[in-house]
This record gives structure tokens, C-alpha cells and sequence, in this order.
């Protein structure tokens, strides 16, 4: 069974028409996932980074391993397959990834790291960080949509995002030479505010609905998959979805490859994650919060 995720276009959106609204409202009430149709992201470009992407994953471990920081978490660069554990999981997840984030200057806050550029790959880091700002650029107009259908000011996010932690992740699933282990990447919600995704060429995303059924996600490269992260779930008390999700092989004999960009969108170390409806909520600090989580799921 495939899953039934609305696709809403995003200049529909913009435009404020009912339909759409109706049903961006109703995905983030219920499993906190949503297509983007007509985002304006170019084509050229989400094709492109598959073929950049490759190129990394295809360098020697060595290599790869020259750019590893387990000393800031992984929040930039190279991650070796193996590394990362899904919360509550003693079992790591089959992945390896490169992250990215902001070009950041004296306006961010100190606590968020430069980036890391590939010496081997000359395009690597240019392209990408286009990637990052047409991305970056869409979540704050999905943002915008979001505070509205929470009764809040359009630009409630954009301050708390304008300089935000972001990252960006290159996503490698090598093949699976085994049956005993079909999750790629098990079960797991985002950390952040939203997830942007730029869609597999592989299918494998599964999402958990209300019954606690694992529903396919069927990949459309002309789309792109928005989801609700913990952050957002927090300041909204619950009343927007961060839904459970994993990463399945379907088939082990066949298995080939998996690549996937995963936009995470987070505000600023500095902002204080509180709700939206309690005025007396303490809240924690955006850092704090991430910390926590990256310390949990054993990047540290």
C-alpha cells in the first residue's frame, strides 16, 4: 500500500487558496507529511547533486575519513557507515553522510561551524551550497504557510531561522548484502523544525501512520517531501506531527545503492524552543535541545 500524502503546490500556497490550505492543515495535524509541488528549485540542479553526491561516496574510505569531525558531533563533514544510532536503537543505522551547512559570517551565532571543502572534487562545496541556499530559501516559505495555519504572524519563523543551524545531509545507503538486516535506517523522528526532502532515486522511505502501520513512500523527483521535526512538535505541544519514519531494503538480493538529501531546518543556537500557547513555558535553548539529541543518537 502506498501512502497517501497530499501534494500541494507551493505557489498555490502562497496565493493562500483554500484547498491547499485545507490541506497542509490537515497533513500537519495528522502524520506531519507533505509533497511540494511547483517549488521553483531547478530540476538541473536536484539532478545534478545526485551525480556531485556519488562522486564523494565513491572516494577512497581514506579519504572520506580525512574529513570526519566526531569532535563537533559530525555537524560538518564526513560520517563513517556505522555511526549514527537511531534513538533508543543499539543497533546502527547502514549509512554514511556529509554535512553542510550556512556560509556563516560575523552575523551567526559563534556556536555554528564553518563548512568543510572537498580538496578532491573542485565543484563539490560550490554546488552544494547553492543546494543549501534554494532549500533554505524554501523552508522559510513553507514556514511562512505554517504560522499562519497556527494563527500566528507570517513571519513569526523568519527571525528565529534567518541564521539558523541548518544542515544540509548527503545521504549514502550502500547496498545491503544480507537479509538479516533490512533497516537502513530504523525508526526515527527529525530533530528539527522541518525536514526538507529532495526525493530518493530508490525507494525504501516508510512513514507510521495513527494505527501503527509502516506505509511506503513512492519517490517523485519533481517534488519535494516536507516533514514536521521534534522542534516544532515541541513549541506546538503536539499539535503538529513529528511522525516516526525509517529507511527499508525491500529487497536484499537486488539491493543497489541509495542516495537521498535531507534538508534539516533549525533556528539559531540562541533561540529558546518554548510553546506557542503557554506564555509561562521556560522553553530550551535551540543548543541545548540539539546537543541533547546528537549526544543520544552517538555522534559524540
Amino acid at each position: 500500500m502506498n501512502s497517501v500524502i497530499p501534494e500541494i503546490s507551493l505557489v498555490s500556497l502562497r496565493k493562500q487558496r483554500k484547498e491547499d490550505i485545507r490541506a497542509l492543515k490537515d497533513a500537519l495535524h495528522t502524520h506531519g507529511f507533505f509533497s511540494i509541488t511547483d517549488h521553483d528549485i531547478d530540476f538541473n540542479l536536484l539532478d545534478e547533486s545526485y551525480v556531485h553526491a556519488k562522486e564523494f561516496f565513491e572516494l577512497p574510505e581514506e579519504t572520506k575519513k580525512q574529513y570526519a569531525r566526531p569532535d563537533i558531533g559530525g555537524a560538518r563533514g564526513y560520517t563513517p557507515f556505522g555511526k549514527e544510532t537511531a534513538l533508543g536503537e543499539n543497533i546502527a543505522d547502514l549509512k554514511e553522510f556529509w554535512h553542510l551547512g550556512p556560509e556563516v559570517d560575523s552575523k551567526f551565532d559563534p556556536r555554528i561551524h564553518n563548512n568543510i571543502n572537498v580538496k578532491e572534487l573542485t565543484s563539490f562545496n560550490t554546488h552544494f551550497n547553492t543546494l543549501f541556499t534554494s532549500l533554505n530559501n524554501l523552508g522559510m516559505k513553507v514556514l511562512e504557510s505554517i504560522a499562519l495555519i497556527l494563527d500566528l504572524p507570517k513571519e513569526f519563523f523568519k527571525e528565529k531561522v534567518i541564521r539558523g543551524n541548518s544542515i544540509l545531509r548527503l545521504l549514502h545507503y550502500p547496498p545491503i548484502d544480507s537479509s538479516e538486516n533490512i533497516l537502513r535506517a530504523r525508526a526515527h523522528a527529525d530533530i528539527n523544525l522541518i525536514t526538507l526532502l529532495v526525493g530518493a532515486e530508490e525507494g525504501g522511505l516508510e512513514v507510521q501512520n495513527k494505527e501503527n502501520e509502516w506505509i511506503p513512500i513512492t519517490p517523485n523527483s519533481k517534488s519535494i517531501v516536507c516533514n514536521i521535526g521534534d522542534m516544532m512538535q515541541l513549541i506546538t505541544e503536539g499539535k503538529l506531527k513529528s511522525t516516526p519514519h525509517r529507511v527499508v531494503e525491500y529487497s536484499s538480493e537486488n539491493s543497489k545503492s541509495r542516495y537521498s538529501m535531507p534538508f534539516f531546518l533549525h533556528p539559531s543556537p540562541n533561540v529558546v524552543l518554548k510553546s506557542i500557547y503557554n506564555k509561562d513555558d521556560i522553553g530550551i535553548l535551540s543548543h541545548d535541545f540539539l546537543e541533547e539529541r546528537i549526544k543520544a543518537i552517538k555522534l559524540y
